[in-house]
């Protein structure tokens, strides 16, 4: 007989029945068993654990009514086939135990074909994903080089370019004790308080007191909105200052931070550190003399500078008299507009002729290490 079949586990053999015994025969069988396989009562508990396994799947089996038809139908084919090899002359068991063998050998190589083809599929399918995972990192590593170069570009083509002003830029705070200040009570105190650094949009202007009414309050908070940010910052380099009218306020920008239009003044050379003004004060005048009233709705980065203070004579810190235009558009290099080309374009193009020379003088080398 084959050795497949001498190997495979007769559920009937393990529990010590016969095809003939009853369901309460199989539990009676299994009970006796499992007490010497059950894995708590040997040594070795790996290979009792195997043969405790085996007697439960067989223990399962066996009160199925289905699956034990099944199996005594293949026993008793099994039985068949034995009576019948019993039967033959010694030379047609040879022939029978060849072919089986034969058989046995042809399922071993056809699967260990299988279990070859799908080991190099799965080998081809890792260095496929390997390669698509180096592609994109190497993709992404070109798309982040491009976008650096990009903003490099960008940033050293936009360095004479004013940034944009946000919705806080032209507010200021101001944080001051009643006891110090009894006036400043109502808007119209504080845009008094404020004029002489510039207009004052006193309808968006917000107080409050605290404590609140009926409290008598004790300290004022406001946000103060400037029609121009020349204004806001006089006021909050007056901060403090006696003669300015602002001894003990407290007087800071509404965000907490300072505007990026004031950075980018103060980077360009045209505001000092502390306030002071890169023009003279010559210029000022000259400038203040010759520029109209700015009419309502004018643009609040004008470059109309805040009015000295007429009782101290002490001019408040303004913006420089060279302002740059935000209405005039950027005009484009003659070079760039005769070929069509904006700094974006322009860049790219040169980062991938910089790539393609690059990968040219790899692909050289590599020759020549070849040919070496």
């Amino acid at each position: 007989m084959s050795a497949a079949d001498e190997e495979e586990v007769n559920p009937y053999e393990l529990l010590g029945v016969t095809m003939e015994s009853t369901e309460q025969d199989i539990r009676t069988a299994y009970r006796r068993v499992s007490l010497k396989v059950h894995p708590d009562r040997d040594v070795d508990a790996g290979a009792t654990a195997r043969k405790f396994h085996e007697l439960n799947q067989a223990y399962e089996l066996l009160l199925d009514p289905l699956r034990r038809m099944a199996l005594d139908a293949k026993v008793r084919l099994k039985e068949a086939r034995k009576a019948r090899f019993a039967s033959y002359d010694t030379k047609r068991k040879g022939l029978v135990e060849e072919l089986e063998a034969r058989e046995r050998a042809f399922k071993k190589v056809r699967v260990e074909k299988q279990q070859e083809e799908r080991a190099r599929w799965m080998e081809n399918e890792r260095i496929m994903e390997e390669g698509r995972r180096l592609k994109e990192e190497r993709e992404k590593e070109l798309r982040r080089r491009e976008e650096e170069a990009l903003r490099a570009e960008r940033e050293r083509a936009g360095e004479d370019e004013p940034p944009e002003l946000g919705d806080l830029d032209t507010t200021i705070r101001l944080k001051y004790q009643l006891s110090s200040h009894p006036m400043l009570t109502t808007p119209a105190s504080l845009v008094a308080l404020l004029s002489p650094f510039g207009p004052v949009d006193e309808a968006s202007m917000k107080l409050i007191l605290k404590p609140s009414p009926p409290k008598k309050p004790k300290r004022g908070i406001a946000l103060v909105p400037f029609k121009q940010i020349s204004g806001a910052f006089a006021a909050v380099c007056a901060s403090g200052r006696a003669e300015s009218g602002l001894a003990d306020v407290e007087v800071g920008w509404a965000e907490d931070k300072e505007p990026e239009l004031i950075g980018w003044l103060k980077r360009k050379g045209q505001l000092g550190a502390d306030g002071g003004v890169s023009a003279t004060k010559d210029a000022q005048r000259k400038q203040d003399a010759d520029q109209p009233p700015a009419p309502a709705g004018a643009n609040p980065l004008s470059t109309s500078t805040a009015p000295p203070d007429k009782e101290s004579g002490t001019s408040f810190s303004s913006f420089p008299s060279t302002f740059p235009s935000f209405d005039a558009p950027a005009t484009p290099s003659t070079k760039l507009a005769e070929t069509g080309l904006d700094y974006e374009s322009l860049t790219l193009m040169r980062m991938r002729q910089a790539e393609r020379a690059r990968l040219e003088r790899e692909i050289r080398e590599g020759e020549a290490a070849e040919g070496n």
